[in-house]
Order: C-alpha cells, then sequence, then structure tokens
C-alpha cells in the first residue's frame, strides 16, 4: 500500500492486518512512520519514503511478494487543494499546484501499478484505487484536487481494461471523511491538515443522507471486500462510493 500511514489508508492498512495479510506500506512521513512502526500492527512493514521514486516502489514489492506473492495493490498517496480557486492564484502558482497535484495523486499510482505489475500477474491479483466524491461532482475540493481525483475515476476503468484479464482494478470513492490527516499543497504553503478545518464534520454530517460523517474505519471494509480474489473474483472496472449518500 502507498499512502498507508494515516486516515483512510491507516483504516484499510489495519483492516487488512485484521484479515491475516502480510501488508508492506510505503508512508513519506518519517513521524507516521514511527506511529506505524510503534503500534506494532502484526504482518505490517513499514518502508519510508516517496512513492513517486521507483525505487522505493521497487523495495516495496519485493518486500511485499515474500514468497508467496503480491496479491494486491492499494493506492492511498494524495494531497488536497484546501478548495483553492484558479481565480486566487498567480499563473506561477497554477503551474506549481497543478504539477505538485498530478503528480501525488495521479502519477504516483501509475508508477506504483507499473512497478508491481510483473507480480500482480503472477498472483492474478487485483489494484485498489482511492478515488473520491470530488470525481463524481464538484463538492470536497477546488479544480485542481477534483480534476486529479476525475483523472484517478478514469485509471479505474482505463486499467481495468488495459490489465485484463490478469489483473482486477477498482476503486472506492470515500466522501467527507471525519478525524482525516489529509494535507495540503507545499507549492501553495498550505500546512493545515483536513481535520483542522473548524466545522468540517458537523458540515458533511449536514450533507449525508445518513446523517454523520463516516470515519477511516467506514470505508475499510470497501476496500478489504475488493481485495479478496473470492468475494471480489466478478468484479472489475468498478467503484464502490462510501460517502453515507452524498452523492444524492
Amino acid at each position: 500500500m502507498t499512502g498507508g500511514g494515516s486516515g483512510i489508508g491507516r483504516a484499510a492498512v489495519e483492516r487488512y492486518a485484521a484479515a491475516g495479510a502480510e501488508v508492506t506500506v510505503v508512508e513519506f512521513s518519517p513521524d507516521r512512520v514511527r506511529e506505524m512502526q510503534a503500534a506494532g500492527i502484526p504482518g505490517v512493514t513499514v518502508i519510508q519514503g516517496d512513492a513517486l521514486d521507483s525505487g522505493v516502489l521497487a523495495r516495496a514489492v519485493v518486500a511485499a511478494s515474500g514468497e508467496v506473492g503480491l496479491d494486491n495493490l492499494t493506492c492511498c498517496v494524495g494531497v488536497f487543494d484546501f478548495y483553492a480557486s484558479l481565480s486566487d492564484l498567480t499563473v506561477e502558482q497554477l503551474q506549481a499546484a497543478a504539477e505538485e497535484t498530478w503528480q501525488k495523486n495521479v502519477m504516483s499510482i501509475l508508477l506504483a501499478v507499473r512497478v508491481s505489475l510483473e507480480e500482480l500477474r503472477k498472483r492474478q491479483g487485483s489494484v485498489t484505487l482511492t478515488v473520491s466524491e470530488s470525481a463524481f461532482y464538484p463538492v470536497g475540493g477546488g479544480p485542481l484536487y477534483g480534476s486529479s481525483k476525475w483523472a484517478v475515476r478514469g485509471l479505474v476503468g482505463h486499467l481495468a481494461k488495459d490489465l485484463a484479464p490478469d489483473i482486477r482494478v477498482n476503486g472506492v470513492a470515500p466522501g467527507g471523511t471525519s478525524g482525516t490527516r489529509f494535507g495540503g499543497l507545499a507549492s501553495l504553503t498550505q500546512t493545515q491538515t483536513a481535520d483542522s478545518v473548524e466545522g468540517r464534520d458537523d458540515r458533511i454530517a449536514r450533507s449525508t443522507l445518513l446523517g454523520f460523517a463516516p470515519s477511516a474505519d467506514d470505508h475499510a471494509e470497501a476496500f478489504a471486500f475488493l481485495a479478496d480474489r473470492t468475494a471480489a473474483r466478478a468484479i472489475t472496472g468498478t467503484i464502490i462510493n462510501s460517502d453515507a449518500g452524498r452523492s444524492m
């Protein structure tokens, strides 16, 4: 898993481990690496590094494959734009922010999938991408974040076709999520995290049919289902929207 050190990624890691999986996590933040190592989750190995570094990804694939092989690649790396409007950005800021967003949210997926292909094919494995409600309608982010998640939504379908019949490709599209430490764009000096936005959970809860803001754990079961080679063997090119009915 790439980006499994916090939030939805961390919840999915813990759910995989609870099911008995051996999980190798690539995490950029040294602090989050230490947190995961201190937690001592059985079966979890953490590699500190950048998911845009093919060398780091190659080491992770070797570690994850072991003697048995690689069953699933889950991509959870992401950066948020904190609703940045093009009207408020200079041309230079826009170029830098757009490149950072695309690299983190889209290119990291393409790299991880490419580096994992050989091992995934050996096991007839699967890929699970973290999409977003922002990939379906203009909420939950600005045009930079939203357009990158539209690209990830497209990757689910295009990769499913490209890698069939050997590898299944699916996605989970969480809605607004409580307690996530989703980070902002360094190119715009956005140092806040999503959980620091005042009133965010109440605002999300009021906009859902079920009347609550989902937690990271509420999305984890969808990841576990899609990674299950038996339960989800007939499912590819599919996105599960775990948004508490917000899209309605």
